[in-house]
This record gives C-alpha cells, sequence and structure tokens, in this order.
C-alpha cells in the first residue's frame, strides 16, 4: 500500500519497559498537590513538620548571653545617641514580655551579649528583636547601623565577625519608637486616628544561629510554588513547578528535615531554577531582559506620623540599604526627595557618610530632582519651579550630578505644566504609578510621551507592576509583562521593589526572590527575565534613544493626567491651605522688593538669600503629597502650622526690611490720605494698576458720588446692590438676580440663587480624608438662611449686605455681600463675597453655587502657569469622572460674547456641570485627622461677569484678589515710582503676558548662599509666562535700572541664548503657554 516500513524484530522490550504492571498509578489530583505546598512554609497546624523550624537551628535567650536594660526618654522626647547615652541616664533591667509606650515615646535599650565558644563559627549568628514597632540598631560608639521594623518583618540584625569572639562582652544600643511602620492606629485600620496611648510589647530579644540553607531552601520553595500557582495550567512549565516541589517536600519529609535533606531539597530545587541563583551570577548573560528591576524605599515625608518621626525613617530605611548594597552586588537603590538627604546629613553623619560613599560606587542612586514629592495640584507655577531649583541644587553641591528623571510615584495627580517645567530644568523623563489607581477608568498607556500645554514633552513610564512598593513575588515579575499596555511600541519596563509609604525599602529576601524569578526565566521560559544591576536613568536612557532614532514612536497624551480618585484632596485641611497660598504670595513680594533693594535700595542692604532659602525649603516642604493635599494626621498640622508661623514672622520681618531699604516708612505709620504726595500704592504685579479702584485705607472722603455703589432694603431679608454696571438682588440669604447693566443681560436662569450654599452628605468608600465620590451629589441641600440680615456698609467705596446662615446646632456661616465703585472703563466690576464659617460637622462638604445661563461644553480652569479645560458635561465616563476638578485662582464659563468668571483667595476644588458653576469650600472627614478642618474659617471668593469670551481681564482680577497692594508713605515718591516701574511690560504688549517672579540669581557673588561656586556679576532673573494660549510678544521696561546683558535660561538659571537689548527693554516673544526666565546682568 506504500508507506510501510520494515520494523526491527530484535526489541528488547524487557530490558526497558516491563511486560507486567507492578502497581496501580493514579493521575494526580492537581488542586490537592498544588494546596498541599502551602503545609510546608506557613505556620499553621503543620509549622513543626515544615521548614520554618529549620531556618533558625539554635538560640540565647538566658542572661548569661544577653543582656538588656532600658532608658525611657522623657514625654514624647526623640533623644540623640549623645543624650541617650550621657553618664547620668539611669538604664533599668527589662525583658522580654515587658511593655513599652505610650504612642510616640522614644525608649533606649542597652544590650550586652557575648557568644559561648561552639557559636563562634557558626555560619551566621543573628540578633532578632521584635517588638512591633520601628528601631534602629546603634554600636557601642553611636554609629547607626540598621533599621528595624517588627511584627515579623526585618527583625534580624547579622552579628559581625568581629563581635563574635569567644566569651567576650559587646554592646550594641537598640533604639525604639513607639510607632509602627504606619504610626499607631488603632486595630487594623492604619487611617484612623492614632490612638495616643498604644502599648508595644517586647516578643523576641535572643540571638539566633542561623541554617543558611534552610532560609535559602524557604525563598527556593516559594518561587517555584509561585510558578505551580501561577503558571497556564496548560505549560509544561507550571506541571514541572508543581513536581519540583513535592519532590522537594518528599524528599524533606524522607530526610527527617536533616541539614543533609536540606541540601538534596536545594539541589532538586536547582533543576527549576539553575545553578547560579545563590549569587549575582544569575544575572551575567547575555539574555535579553525586559524588566528592569530597582530598589526603591518610598517614605511619606509625613502622612501616619509627623516629620520628626521621618527623620529617623530616612536614617533607619536608608542604612537598611546601604547593608544590602555591602552584601548583594547586584542591588541597587534609588531615592528621591532632596529634604530627606538634607535631614541625613544633619542628624546622622555617619550614615549620611555610607550613603555619599554608594552615591559614588553608583549603587545609591539619588533621583527625582525635587526638594519633596510634592503634590502638583496645588503648588502654584513658581512652587513647582522651586522644587525642582532647590532639589536640583541640593543634588548638584553634595553629588556633583544633577537629576535627569522626574520621580513621583505617589501624587494625587499631575498638572499640564508639569512636562514644560521638568524640561526647563533639566528631566526629559517622568515616572510615576499613581493612574493605574483610577476609579473610574482604565489609563491606556505604559510607556508614552506626555505633553505640556505649550507643546514640550517627556517620556513617562507607568510601572506596568502598578506599584512602587512591589514585594518582588513572581506575580510582580510576571504583571510587569502581562499588565503592559505599551508593547506595541516598546514591551521594556521598570520593576519598583521594596517596602515603602512608612520607609524600610528592599529587604534581603527580595533580592532572593528576584534572583529565583531570573533564574526560572532563564532555565524553563515564561517568565519574563528581570535584570538586577543597573539604574533607573539606564532603563530611560534606553527609551530615549528609541525615541530620538525613530526607532519607536511613542504615543501621546495632551494634558493634565488627571486622578480619578482622591478628589476630596482639594478642600481638604482649608487652613493649610490658605497658609501656603498666602506663602507663596509673601515669598513673591519679597523677592520683587528685595531685588530692587539691592539695585537702589540703602548701600548696607543686603539681599536676604538665607531666609528666603529657608522660607522656601519650608514651604516646599509642606507641599509633599500628604501634607499640602490634606490626608496626614493632625500631629502633621500642628507641625505645618508652627512652621507657617515661623514663615509669616520671618518673611513680614524680611519684606519690612526691604520696604525700609527702599525708603518707604514702616507699616505702623497712619494711614495718609489721598492728599499726601508721600502715599504710594505698592504694585508687584505685572501691569499698572494704578487706574484701578484705590485701597480702601487711602480713601477717606465720605460723600456719594455718581461713581458709588448703593444698598437698599426693600424689606425683611430683600436688598438690592448696585453701581452703573451691575445690579445685585438678594432675597432668602442669596443672589437672586446678577443683571449686567452695561450689557443688558440677566446671568441668573430664572427661579434660580447664585451664592447659594448647598451641603452634601460625604462618606466616600474608603479613603475619608482623600475621597470625594460621585454618589455625594445625590445627597445636594440647600441652606436656608436665618430670618435676621441687615446693610452692613453703604459707603462711598463699598455697599454690602450681611446675611447669617445655620449649618446645624454647631455651624453656621456670616456672609457679606459686596459692590464697590464703578471700575475704569474696559475693566469687568465683581460682587465681592466673604465669608466666616464656624465649623463643627462630620462627613458634610459645604460648598456654594453659582448658576448661569451660558452654554459651553467645556470651563476653564487656571492651572499652573495656563489654563485646563474640562467638560461641563457627563458624555462619557472620562467626562464625569472629573465632577470635582481642581482650579486655582479662578473658573470661568463662557460662550462666544459673555461669561462668569468665579475669583477666589484660597480654594482649590470647583465643578461646572452644564451652566452651573460650584465652589468646594469645606470638608469634615474624621479620618487620618478627626478634626480636620473644625473651626473658624475666613473664605473670599468673588462672581466676576464680563462682557466677550475669557481674556486677560480674568486673569488680572484674579491676581488681584489675591496680591492686594500695600499702602506706604516714602520721602521721593516720584524717584520710588520709576524705580517700581522697572521688570513690567509696556502698554503695547500683549496682555496675556505676566511677569510672575521677579528675584536675584542664585549664584550672584552679593546674594549666593554658597552651596555652589559663585559666578560674577550681579543678575536679575525674571520668569514670565502666556497666560491665555497664543503667541505672545511684548517689551519688558527696565526703567531706571541699568542692564548690561541678557540671556534666556532654564529655570536653573543656565544660559541657553544670548538676547539683544533694544533702547526701550528686552523685547521677548513666547509661545503658547510657553515659561520663560531670563537673566539680566546688571550693569
Amino acid at each position: 500500500m506504500g508507506g510501510e516500513s520494515k520494523l526491527p524484530t530484535n526489541i528488547a522490550a524487557g530490558a526497558q519497559y516491563p511486560q507486567l504492571a507492578t502497581r496501580p498509578k493514579g493521575k494526580q489530583i492537581t488542586h490537592i498537590y498544588k494546596d498541599r505546598l502551602h503545609q510546608f512554609t506557613d505556620n499553621g497546624q503543620y509549622r513543626e513538620q515544615g521548614l520554618l523550624p529549620k531556618i533558625v537551628e539554635d538560640r540565647l535567650t538566658s542572661e548569661k548571653n544577653i543582656k538588656i536594660s532600658v532608658w525611657d526618654a522623657p514625654g514624647l522626647s526623640r533623644p540623640s545617641f549623645a543624650q541617650a547615652t550621657k553618664k547620668e541616664n539611669e538604664y533599668r533591667k527589662t525583658q522580654v514580655g515587658e511593655t513599652f509606650g505610650p504612642s510616640w515615646s522614644t525608649h533606649w535599650f542597652k544590650i550586652q551579649f557575648k557568644l559561648p565558644y561552639e557559636w563562634t563559627y557558626k555560619s551566621r549568628v543573628e540578633l532578632h528583636w521584635d517588638a512591633s514597632n520601628e528601631g534602629m540598631v546603634w554600636t557601642h560608639d553611636g554609629k547607626p547601623l540598621q533599621g528595624l521594623t517588627g511584627g515579623g518583618e526585618r527583625v534580624e540584625w547579622i552579628v559581625p565577625k568581629e563581635l563574635r569572639d569567644y566569651d567576650k562582652e559587646h554592646t550594641i544600643y537598640i533604639e525604639m519608637a513607639c510607632n509602627g511602620m504606619f504610626g499607631c492606629a488603632p486595630g487594623g485600620d492604619s487611617i484612623q486616628p492614632p490612638d495616643p496611648s498604644k502599648r508595644y510589647q517586647l516578643v523576641q530579644a535572643e540571638l539566633a544561629s542561623i541554617n543558611l540553607d534552610a532560609r535559602a531552601l524557604f525563598y527556593d520553595f516559594w518561587i517555584i510554588g509561585d510558578a505551580a500557582r501561577e503558571f497556564p495550567d496548560d505549560s509544561w512549565q507550571q506541571h514541572k513547578a508543581l513536581q519540583i516541589c513535592n519532590n522537594i517536600m518528599d524528599t524533606f519529609i524522607a530526610g527527617n528535615g536533616s541539614r543533609e535533606a536540606i541540601v538534596d531539597c536545594r539541589t532538586i530545587a536547582k533543576q527549576y531554577l539553575g545553578n547560579d541563583v545563590d549569587s549575582a551570577k544569575v544575572y551575567e548573560n547575555d539574555n535579553e531582559s525586559l524588566i528592569s528591576g530597582i530598589g526603591h524605599c518610598h517614605i511619606d515625608t509625613c502622612w501616619l506620623w509627623p516629620f520628626e518621626e521621618t527623620k529617623r525613617k530616612v536614617a533607619r530605611s536608608w542604612s537598611n540599604q546601604c547593608d544590602l548594597l555591602d552584601r548583594y552586588a547586584e542591588h541597587r537603590f534609588c531615592a528621591s526627595q532632596a529634604q530627606q538627604y538634607r535631614w541625613l546629613e544633619q542628624y546622622y553623619p555617619h550614615a549620611w557618610d555610607r550613603v555619599k560613599a554608594h552615591v559614588k560606587n553608583g549603587n545609591f542612586q539619588p533621583i527625582g530632582g525635587s526638594w519633596v514629592e510634592h503634590d502638583t495640584n496645588l503648588p502654584s507655577g513658581e512652587s513647582l519651579v522651586r522644587q525642582f531649583v532647590y532639589g536640583q541644587r541640593f543634588f548638584e553641591s553634595r553629588f556633583g550630578q544633577r537629576c535627569r528623571t522626574f520621580w513621583l510615584p505617589d501624587t494625587f495627580g499631575y498638572s499640564s505644566q508639569l512636562p514644560q517645567i521638568c524640561r526647563l530644568a533639566g528631566m526629559n523623563r517622568f515616572f510615576t504609578q499613581k493612574l493605574s489607581w483610577n476609579n473610574i477608568n482604565n489609563f491606556p498607556h505604559t510607556t508614552f510621551n506626555w505633553v505640556s500645554l505649550d507643546g514640550s514633552q517627556v517620556i513617562c513610564h507607568m510601572a506596568p507592576s502598578e506599584t512602587y512598593t512591589a514585594e518582588a513575588h513572581f506575580g510582580d515579575v510576571n504583571r510587569s509583562m502581562t499588565q503592559h499596555k505599551s508593547m506595541d511600541q516598546d514591551a521594556t519596563s521598570l520593576l519598583v521593589f521594596g517596602k515603602g509609604d512608612g520607609g524600610g525599602g528592599p529587604t534581603f529576601g527580595h533580592i532572593e526572590k528576584l534572583r529565583r524569578c531570573r533564574g526560572i526565566s532563564d532555565k524553563v521560559g515564561l517568565l519574563p527575565r528581570v535584570h538586577m544591576g543597573g539604574s533607573v536613568e539606564d532603563f530611560f536612557d534606553r527609551l530615549e534613544k528609541k525615541a530620538a532614532t525613530g526607532a519607536v514612536e511613542f504615543a501621546t497624551w495632551y494634558g493634565e493626567l488627571y486622578f480619578e480618585l482622591h478628589r476630596g484632596t482639594y478642600t481638604t485641611q482649608a487652613n493649610n491651605k490658605r497658609n501656603n497660598r498666602k506663602a507663596e504670595i509673601l515669598l513673591h513680594d519679597i523677592e520683587y522688593f528685595a531685588t530692587l533693594a539691592t539695585i537702589d535700595g540703602k548701600k548696607d542692604y543686603r539681599y536676604p538669600k538665607k531666609e528666603i532659602d529657608s522660607m522656601w525649603e519650608n514651604v516646599l516642604l509642606c507641599q509633599f503629597h500628604d501634607c499640602l493635599p490634606g490626608s496626614s494626621i493632625g500631629m502633621c498640622y500642628d507641625d505645618s502650622d508652627k512652621i507657617y508661623e515661623t514663615v509669616f514672622a520671618t518673611g513680614h520681618s524680611i519684606l519690612e526690611e526691604a520696604l525700609t531699604a527702599l525708603g518707604f516708612l514702616k507699616q505702623q505709620e497712619p494711614s495718609p490720605s489721598t492728599e499726601n504726595p508721600s502715599v504710594m500704592q505698592l504694585n508687584t504685579l505685572s501691569w499698572d494698576r494704578a487706574t484701578r479702584r484705590p485701597a480702601l485705607s487711602l480713601q477717606t472722603t465720605s460723600a456719594k458720588d455718581q461713581s458709588s455703589p448703593r444698598a437698599l432694603q426693600h424689606a425683611d431679608g430683600v436688598f438690592t446692590l448696585e453701581n452703573s454696571h451691575l445690579c445685585v438682588k438678594i432675597a432668602d440669604g442669596a443672589i437672586s438676580s446678577l443683571y449686567d447693566k452695561l450689557a443688558k443681560r440677566e446671568i441668573l436662569p430664572k427661579g434660580t440663587n447664585a451664592n447659594q450654599y448647598v451641603i452634601f452628605d460625604d462618606k466616600p468608600l474608603y479613603w475619608q480624608a482623600w475621597d470625594v465620590e460621585v454618589f455625594h451629589l445625590e445627597s445636594r441641600k440647600e441652606l436656608k438662611p436665618s430670618k435676621y440680615a441687615e446693610i452692613a456698609e453703604d459707603s462711598f467705596h463699598c455697599a454690602s449686605v450681611r446675611l447669617y446662615t445655620k449649618i446645624s446646632e454647631k455651624s453656621h456661616i456670616q456672609t457679606t455681600i459686596s459692590i464697590g465703585r464703578d471700575p475704569p472703563p474696559g475693566i469687568p466690576a465683581v460682587v465681592e463675597v466673604s465669608a466666616d464659617v464656624e465649623w463643627h460637622e462630620t462627613m458634610k462638604f459645604l460648598k456654594v453655587e453659582f448658576p448661569t445661563k451660558l452654554v459651553n461644553s467645556v470651563a476653564s480652569y487656571e492651572t499652573q502657569f495656563g489654563i485646563v479645560r474640562r467638560p461641563t458635561h457627563y458624555n462619557t465616563s472620562w467626562d464625569m469622572a472629573k465632577f470635582e476638578v481642581c482650579c486655582h485662582k479662578w473658573a470661568d464659563l463662557s460662550d462666544s460674547n459673555y461669561g462668569v468668571s468665579i475669583l477666589n483667595d484660597s480654594k482649590y476644588g470647583f465643578a461646572t456641570c452644564g451652566g452651573l458653576m460650584r465652589l468646594s469650600l469645606l470638608r469634615a472627614p474624621k479620618a487620618p485627622d478627626d478634626k480636620a478642618d473644625m473651626g473658624k474659617h475666613h473664605i473670599k471668593w468673588a462672581i466676576m461677569p464680563h462682557a466677550g469670551p475669557l481674556d486677560h481681564r480674568t486673569v488680572r482680577r484674579a491676581f488681584e484678589f489675591n496680591h492686594p497692594m500695600r499702602v506706604r508713605h516714602h520721602a521721593d515718591p516720584s524717584k520710588a515710582g520709576k524705580l517700581l516701574s522697572a521688570f513690567k511690560f509696556d502698554e503695547e504688549s500683549s496682555p496675556s503676558l505676566i511677569v510672575d517672579t521677579v528675584k536675584r540669581g542664585e549664584d550672584d557673588e552679593d546674594a549666593s548662599n554658597g552651596d555652589m561656586p559663585v559666578k560674577k556679576g550681579r543678575h536679575v532673573i525674571l520668569r514670565v509666562y502666556d497666560s491665555l494660549g497664543g503667541i505672545s510678544r511684548g517689551t519688558i521696561k527696565f526703567g531706571p535700572v541699568s542692564v548690561k546683558k541678557a540671556w534666556k535660561c532654564n529655570v536653573l538659571e543656565d544660559e541657553t541664548e544670548e538676547l539683544e537689548l533694544s533702547d526701550s527693554g528686552l523685547e521677548v516673544e513666547l509661545r503658547a503657554f510657553e515659561i520663560a526666565t531670563y537673566k539680566l546682568r546688571l550693569a
């Protein structure tokens, strides 16, 4: 038939394959054999028959081997080693079982130990210490060695060989902090307010002899067991892993868990892992790796613990990493936040020296470029710039290098101007992962080009493992591929591993697990390869090269990276947010006047660089992403209140010094009259405000004129406020009509009220201080006023009505609605509102509404150095997700020929739904601070109707609303006025241009703080931006200031282009939303 072949007849079947079956053999029941694996390494009923007891071969607990005494630090103090070991401090005897407290207290333990002869030759001796709280191991002479976590994690300290001599007593100290890694929350919910009386029991204090083979087998079995559980059931790799694990268990049982049996088990494990998993050699091959592993330790600069505890967390965590870097050749560790490096330098010189040595070797890698890992929604544009200025200058001054990657894994959304600011600060790459927390939409990219408002771009990578605290599990490695969303362009990714938020960083177990993951990848495949020993910069260098050469064209994302969670952080902790904005404005004014004072002030005046730096560093510290957003415990806001108090005290003092140096009389002088020729209004903004309404302190005339406003009462609770521009009718505690006389237009829809207070039930799914959920909108309730209302003022310059609104038995609002004199031609009139709120609610959200007749599918909101436009509808889930958004000084809803702007002096939460505008005022979460926002609040906002679409009038009026002019005497107002005209745009310049900052050069010879090499000459730095989104041209006037040269530079003040000066000043052209920095050398 064809195709047949002749078969051999001499096959000796019996030699290879038995003729008769010897016994029945069934197919393994996979799930049973898989479930069996837990018996080998868990703490359940079979623990004593498993592997765990074999890891610790022997223990020393008796007093002849280990003696423990303790000194309890007074109160809640955190004494240094030198303070704790003073001779007069009495250390009392203590033992395992004693409890220590209360929360946040500190206890210093003296550990005196000596080893018997047979222990001097043990392969590994460790001190095991566990009190379920954080601690630090110190040498007898005050060198910090390693942090301890407690609760079964990081409880071991390796006794070095030099302390293992026979029968000789050695001493170390352990500093106990009575807080866990996540503070002192009661029970198991870490975000609840801390329990102030918590106590911690010392449950373990012993010397332990370690069987290193047993410990290694533990990680072998862990990772192979993960392969058995997580590889696909239809893969041979999964089946092989399951057989290897069961074989290990059978071998262990057959050998009664002996040392020899454990060694045999390891031999079996290497059939699946390969032979190189016990060292960095496992990574030494040319096999392609798609995943780059990098150790990291995210330390919240404050959160569920105060700033002071963070200083100790940094020392503990980074000492841990220096120890691991010494022990593991492949380990690389990155850490951000210059502030934390500064603290280590100040308070822990030995740890600082260890870090510096590892930085020099390339193992410890500074990253991020910012002062702290800051919020990016709420700080001003200049604050974002200064985060990088102060961060980059610190890293360069200490390590001789700037950071090239902006590192911000845990912040609650990302401003649309960050890519541009990053590029201007020397960074063209960005790492985060927080958008993986979105609770409505799934962000579509892993690696992409993020594009700013002006078109600047950075390469952004969001770890597909969707965490910055990966446990280095098999699953973390696998998810780095299976959850990668940009594999069409590039399949590589970062795996960022290590204990975080509360610090700690990678453990030796993390590194051991990754070795085994790599072994599996090379030996049996299927698991993507992870590589160790590189850096974040190496990873981004490869991406950047692919993009630059055109090998890969990454997807683009334009504008903000809106975070679909934690929307309540725009509002929580209102006073903290108010302090932030007032501090930013104060610093703006100080730098402006101090710069002018160094140009034409008293000869002995010096630029207060030291004081300005201190103020900025404190403000930047409080912009940390759990402080400014309002998501920390109450202790943090006690701290920030004190910090701001110092900022304001310092600021007002040096501001007075600058004004005095310029010849202005002190603030205590009597308010002058308008007839006095020495009176001046001090305008720190970059346009002429002289034609606007005089400051109230200047106005002493009482007689009304045609431009004066008027207040009329028609009945109880019914009033009219009007001037030549607006007519405001007030009834039932709100604005019932807002009529624009010039445009002949009623702004409010019929039957609606503006300035209407509304309150909402506010119970998010979990994160109280952080979140407000979309369903809260269903609980809207209008607040009705009390019957009492009155005309508060009816004067030459102001007409106002005072209203009272009861919120509850404990809470109320006193509201003053005002209009002023007619503004100059072309300037819209505003309705100003101030509210004094007594707030004592629980899980409620107070807002104020402004309905309009306007129709537009988008509303506009001020963001840093620009505008962000967001939908006013809920067409898609992406639109609806933005039911609460962030704005800065203004929000605007306009059509083609008319609009309404809402201005504010300290608020950030806003919403526009159809034609309804809504400003968020106060929240009342009870975790993690149960007193958040309780008490008195003073809030201001304004309603500005305007003919025509959104333009510079809104931008300027919002600045003016936040920057009231100071009024002072001056002996020569003409001369002073000319100086104050310097560094402003002339009248022909585009009105969209803003000079946002005027300051001295960072390294000027007469203004440097000494951190960096001094540069010859004196320079003025101007930060300018286009505020509306179009090509803008203008001329910056110098007034009487003589300028020799000018350069365009980046925000770090590196010169990039020399510019020509004209007779009229410096002519500039900016692209839409460009941020430009100019350096002027004074003659």
